[in-house]
């Protein structure tokens, strides 16, 4: 028994690690906008999605709802921090518009929050109810946050280029699905283990179409370089051509 919690707690270190960098893998998108001053075309979204995610995990994550779960409060703490982070930042360099929708957006979270809390604690009184229900919608925010990448990989398979999809990221999160898939299964957590088990499914996915397009890819590089050069070319000598024209 001290054994197998010694490996879940070791399995849920590793998963709070990985985690932590996909968290931080919006970094160099946030530094871009920071230099720039501007969010130009970048969506607050994907953070704010990530947010309401990690705080239905928080939720799960307390000994009044699932006892035992450190690891699912640390990990997703941190990722609240984050995106508040960015969202923070998103805001400063937004319009008025966009500030406007970020608020409303995040109004509305916090009202969701609030409410499933109260309703958690106030309707259910054990914590295999409360576990039943946080954890159902974990799965479906979980899902939802898994399948994103679903339309990078629609992308790759229709121009055969896995230029889009970076493979640091795919290893990460196919990583990350393995780790906590399985930190469910010491004991078995149905609420972690399904969404985690789909994540890993979708991870391989990327991987494996990764695999297959990134010779094509490296060529459609190679030829885009080469025409880039030959019209850098054609300038210089149709360039030289005007000027001795014009002497």
């Amino acid at each position: 028994m001290a054994s197998l919690e010694l490996a879940r707690t070791v399995v849920g270190i590793i998963g709070n690690i990985i985690a932590l960098f996909l968290f931080l893998s919006p970094v160099p998108t946030f530094i871009t906008i920071w230099k720039k001053r501007s969010v130009e075309q970048f969506s607050p979204i994907p953070y704010l999605a990530t947010l309401v995610n990690c705080l239905v995990w928080v939720l799960y994550g307390l000994p009044l709802v699932h006892p035992g779960s450190l690891l699912v409060i640390t990990i997703n703490g941190a990722g609240i921090l984050i995106e508040l982070t960015y969202i923070i930042l998103f805001f400063v360099f937004s319009d008025r518009k966009k500030r406007v929708k970020v608020v409303i957006v995040l109004l509305i979270e916090l009202v969701f929050i609030t409410l499933l809390t109260l309703l958690v604690m106030l309707i259910f009184h054990t914590h295999t109810k409360r576990s039943m229900v946080v954890g159902t919608i974990c799965i479906l925010f979980n899902i939802g946050m898994y399948a994103s990448p679903l339309a990078v990989m629609k992308l790759v398979i229709k121009t055969k280029s896995v230029e889009y999809m970076p493979l640091s990221l795919s290893v990460a999160s196919f990583a990350n699905g393995v780790a906590w898939t399985i930190y469910a299964c010491l004991p078995f957590d149905p609420y972690i283990l399904i969404p985690n088990g789909l994540g890993t499914l979708f991870g391989l996915a990327q991987l494996i179409l990764y695999a297959s397009f990134y010779k094509s890819t490296k060529l459609q590089i190679e030829e885009r370089e080469a025409k880039g050069q030959v019209i850098l070319s054609e300038v210089v000598t149709n360039g030289k051509v005007l000027e001795e024209r014009q002497h």
